[in-house]
């Protein structure tokens, strides 16, 4: 029984996959280049794409902010009037130059690990950055292979219908002559005119749904429309029936690595660091500096009142300081104790968020997974409908063209086949699409 479900899926894909390769001059997309150009093109990707570049400035800011600062100064001045004399340090009333040159350096030494704890923080908003921009391109995903899916079911029907509308035009050329030659009753000619009037209009709205389901998919993926948009067909081989996955297993997998929970993992652990950063400005910041002086005075003489050479100067003034400082909080309006509460607040918020978003993602398993099982069903027993429909059609049809049989029955046969033909193909996707989102969930290749 399953090779020989196997065998009419093949022989029925094969048949309804000539009308897409019939066509020249259109491109042909595969399921991957669609998932690809539309990541690439994609606007809210991009900007997620930024946001993660952003965190990536701030995590390297905080990274720079533990180094020590080194910075150089130099300080040319003409003065003119009473002023003190660098050199001497007197008072002067006359009009000299000076130059002052200068080094300075410091680093903190300890701050209540306020400068690690930050650091740490923008680390992990920086990963989950990275997953949030995954998340963005995981459902785009999603979205592509479900428009591509839809492309393909109305691919199919629109098939199914021309070859309804064909072999009913058929019938009405063949029932014309009967009825020409008086053998038929006219109203087996009328039901028969009536239905081909219904398949043309078939065809006409299918054709229409494929144009908007080729739109559709062109939207996702930001590129021009193109009505002889072309996709390629999945292979028999790509409907497994057999889904070996359960529940927990697929859960356990998705909770581990699943972009959308490591990102609120990620938000929840450098929501911590941050109240560990603030909780550092209680702390006492102790630092260390240092500094290089020299200066040059063109009043400097020596006790020859003889001018001193400019470089003579650089050396003979040169000099330099090393100290350590310590800052002590004592009362800054509440401002940290505010800030630490924040702090805390973000962080509550964070966990509630990654706690539900664990909660949604096993519902959401366990729906998708009672939806892929009831769609396998469905699948199955239309193939074994459409089985037993194709062979009460035939027999309907062998009565009807020996004169033995009504138009009422042979229509009612045909078109209890059609509605199960048409039932099938979406059975048949709307499985695929069902394996996909689990796929999806355990990281799995989507092509």
């Amino acid at each position: 029984m399953k090779c020989r479900k196997v065998l009419l899926l093949a022989v029925f894909v094969t048949m309804i996959g000539f009308a897409c390769h019939a066509q020249t001059g259109a491109r042909l997309y595969s399921l991957r280049q669609c998932v690809e150009t539309g990541i690439a093109n994609n606007l809210t990707v991009n900007r997620s794409r930024l946001n993660m570049e952003r965190s990536e400035v701030y995590m390297k800011q905080s990274r720079g902010n533990m180094l020590p600062t080194l910075q150089g100064s130099v300080d040319h001045n003409l003065n003119s009037g009473r002023s003190i004399d660098l050199l001497t340090n007197d008072y002067v009333n006359q009009e000299y130059t000076s130059a002052v040159y200068g080094l300075q350096t410091g680093v903190t030494l300890f701050n209540g690990l306020r400068l690690l704890n930050t650091l740490r923080s923008d680390q992990y908003a920086y990963e989950a950055g990275k997953m949030e921009w995954q998340q963005q391109k995981d459902n785009l995903t999603l979205d592509i292979i479900l428009a591509y899916l839809q492309i393909l079911t109305s691919q199919d029907q629109l098939e199914l219908a021309r070859i309804q509308t064909e072999q009913t035009r058929k019938q009405v050329e063949r029932l014309e002559i009967l009825n020409n030659q008086g053998a038929i009753m006219p109203s087996d000619l009328s039901d028969m005119k009536g239905q081909l009037a219904n398949n043309i209009l078939s065809e006409i709205n299918t054709a229409n749904a494929l144009q908007t389901a080729r739109l559709n998919l062109a939207q996702l993926m930001n590129i021009p429309y193109d009505s002889s948009f072309q996709v390629e067909r999945l292979t028999v081989e790509q409907f497994d029936l057999q889904y070996a996955a359960t529940p927990d297993s697929i859960f356990a997998i998705a909770n581990e690595q699943l972009a959308v929970v490591r990102a609120t993992e990620l938000r929840r652990k450098s929501a911590e660091k941050t109240v560990a950063a603030a909780k550092g400005n209680y702390f006492p910041i102790i630092g260390i500096g240092a500094n290089v002086f020299t200066n040059f005075s063109s009043t400097g003489r020596d006790s020859s009142n003889a001018k001193i050479p400019y470089y003579d100067q650089l050396s003979n003034n040169y000099r330099t300081t090393v100290g350590i400082g310590i800052t002590i909080p004592i009362l800054n309006g509440l401002r940290t104790r505010n800030q630490v509460a924040l702090a805390k607040i973000d962080l509550k918020e964070a966990e509630i968020t990654e706690t539900s978003t664990r909660t949604q993602l096993k519902q959401a398993i366990e729906r998708d997974y009672m939806n892929m099982v009831a769609a396998r069903k469905r699948y199955q027993a239309l193939v074994e409908q459409v089985d037993a429909l194709t062979e009460s059609f035939r027999a309907a049809e062998a009565r009807f063209n020996a004169g033995v049989g009504n138009s009422i029955d042979y229509l009612t046969a045909r078109n209890r086949l059609d509605l199960a033909n048409i039932s099938l193909i979406q059975a048949r996707y709307d499985y695929v699409l069902r394996t996909k989102i689990l796929d999806y969930y355990q990281g799995r290749a989507l092509w």
